[in-house]
Formats: C-alpha cells, sequence, structure tokens
C-alpha cells in the first residue's frame, strides 16, 4: 500500500506550493524515511524559484531525487535530514541525511543516506551539502600552510568554505562582503573580516563565492603574482565580463572553477566526501551559518521572502514537527 506524504514544488516564476504524494513502501534494499529538518540552499533555490537554470545545463542542475522537468512544475531541493522509521535493522531509528527535497515521507535506496554521526545535532545536520561543497572546493584549492586566503562572499557556502579554513593551521582567513553583519558571522568561525574596499590584497589564494561580476573582478585584483581565485558561484542564465588585460597577464593569475558534482580528489568517493562533511559538522562554530527557521507549510510564502532579501539569511532552516503532528493538536 502507498501512505500519504506532502511536498514542495517549485510551480512558477517566484511560485511554490505543498502538494500531496504518495509513496510506496520501501523494497529490501531501500528505506523509508521521516524528514525533521531540511535546508534551503538559498542561491540555488531561488535560481530555480525564478527559471533561472539556462537550457543546457538542465541536466546538469538536476538534483537527485528531482521530480518534475525545469523551469516548472518541479520538486527541487537537496538539504534532508530525516529518521529511518523502515528499512534494514542497522539503520532503523538512526538520524540520516539525504540530498532530497522539501518532502514530509520519502523511500529511497539505502545507499543515498549517509548517517549522522552522534555528535552532530540533526538540526545542524542540513548543512552537510553545502560543507561537502566547501570540502571539494578546498581540494580544488588545495591551500597550503602558511597562506594568504580571502573567501569573497558572505553567503552560505563562502561561510561554509570559511569555517574549514579557519581550522587551517598557519593560514590567515579573511571573509569579505558587502554586508557588514557578516563580521558577526565571522567572528562565529574564527575568520577576520571586512568589506571588499578594505579587505587585505597580496593574496595567494581568493576562493571566490559571491555570484557577481564585480566580485570576481575583486577577487582578482587582491591576488599576488602567481595567485589564483577558485570560482565557486553559479551565475546561471547570467553572462559576466572580466579584466583579463591589465594585470592578468603580468601576475600569472589563475581561475579555477570548482562545482560539487565532481569529486575533486580521484582518490575519494561521493560517499567519503559526504561523510566527511558530517564530521566536520560536529563543531558547534557552525552553527552560526543557520539564521532562520520556518515551518514546513510557511515554505511557499518563506521562498519569495529569502528570494528578494526581505528574509536575510545565510542557511534557512525548515523544520517538520508541526507538519507530522496529528490534525487535532
Amino acid at each position: 500500500m502507498t501512505r500519504a506524504a506532502r511536498a514542495l514544488w517549485f510551480t512558477s516564476s517566484g511560485k511554490s506550493e505543498i502538494r500531496p504524494v504518495r509513496i510506496a513502501p520501501p523494497g529490501p534494499d531501500e528505506v523509508l524515511v521521516r524528514t525533521l529538518y531540511s535546508g534551503v540552499s538559498r542561491g540555488t533555490e531561488t535560481l530555480v524559484l525564478r527559471g533561472g537554470v539556462p537550457e543546457n545545463q538542465h541536466g546538469v542542475m538536476r538534483a537527485p531525487f528531482q521530480d518534475g522537468e525545469f523551469p516548472w512544475p518541479v520538486k527541487y531541493g537537496y538539504l534532508n535530514v530525516g529518521v529511518v522509521e523502515t528499512g534494514p535493522a542497522d539503520l532503523l531509528g538512526r538520524t540520516v541525511f539525504c540530498l532530497y527535497p522539501h518532502q514530509t515521507h520519502y523511500v529511497v535506496p539505502v545507499s543515498a543516506v549517509t548517517p549522522v554521526p552522534d555528535a552532530v545535532p540533526a538540526a545542524r545536520a542540513v548543512l552537510a551539502g553545502t560543507v561537502e561543497t566547501a570540502v571539494n572546493a578546498l581540494w580544488d584549492a588545495a591551500p597550503l600552510i602558511g597562506d594568504r586566503i580571502a573567501v569573497v562572499g558572505g553567503g552560505m557556502v563562502g561561510c561554509s568554505v570559511a569555517a574549514v579554513l579557519a581550522k587551517f593551521p598557519g593560514v590567515r582567513v579573511q571573509l569579505v562582503d558587502t554586508d557588514p553583519t557578516r563580521a558577526t558571522v565571522a567572528a562565529a568561525l574564527g575568520v577576520g573580516f571586512s568589506s571588499p574596499e578594505d579587505a587585505d590584497g597580496d593574496l595567494d589564494l581568493v576562493v571566490h563565492a559571491s555570484a557577481t561580476e564585480r566580485g570576481l573582478a575583486r577577487s582578482l585584483e587582491l591576488l599576488a603574482p602567481e595567485g589564483r581565485v577558485v570560482e565557486l558561484s553559479w551565475y546561471g542564465d547570467r553572462r559576466i565580463s572580466l579584466p583579463l588585460g591589465e594585470f592578468f597577464h603580468s601576475r600569472r593569475l589563475t581561475v579555477r572553477s570548482s562545482q560539487v558534482g565532481v569529486v575533486g580528489r580521484p582518490d575519494r568517493t561521493y560517499a567519503q566526501r559526504l561523510a566527511l562533511a558530517l564530521d566536520l559538522l560536529a563543531d558547534p562554530a557552525f552553527d552560526a551559518l543557520i539564521t532562520g527557521e520556518s515551518p514546513f507549510d510557511d515554505l511557499p510564502d518563506v521562498l519569495p521572502k529569502l528570494a528578494d532579501g526581505g528574509v536575510p539569511a545565510l542557511c534557512h532552516r525548515i523544520d517538520y514537527r508541526a507538519a507530522h503532528a496529528p490534525a487535532s493538536e
């Protein structure tokens, strides 16, 4: 027999709605998960919300358990933490992370869930997918002891990178953002903070995550000779221009792309990368990246506010406890 669940669907530009869905019982190599929390990946999900995924990137941008096709209607998301209600004995009752959209219950293969370590609260584990992106970026960047580093763009991904870099020995890390309130987050993570205009220069490495043309140009300006920018931003259907004349060649600068869809180390698997991200989340400093929370039923109203800045947030967490409560409560 199938069972009832509810899921968020992106339906048109700026619009989404919660729809009923039916899920089949899990098979022998599957688990039924009851969602505890999901996280809104603001940059990517607001891009999907406005229909900004380029047609030639529809395949690349698919979430692992996406339903529907871009631009709409589409069930999209990939930061989900829940409890296994039905499945193998070693997973039954375990808290797990899964790259699944915003949905109250779901069935996936056992291989699609990763147990959350006991030292990591479920409410913090929604950051796992973003910290995984940060881990991959730093595998691509390969920072060295003593490097002078800036992270330009203090959004969810940029702050995750800064949080991981804060643990590197001997490096000087500065978070750079136009929003002065990000200084509080930087302090909680144990890194410096600056506006773009006042940022330290002569850097060995800049990780760019502002998704703006100005941010990438400023990242190049901050580099020392032989310095490199690792580009984490996703621009969707926007084209940008760069100053590749001037000092770009004379300083022998490098711009390197990084994208979580490919593991940044050939000796690691996707599963190992995600497990490492979850281990890193034992550090309570990551709580500074969760800047808001809403109940699941409010999600269609919250998403447009996240998109237009009406609700300022790094990671906005979605709480499913009321969604699972009996109707009489």
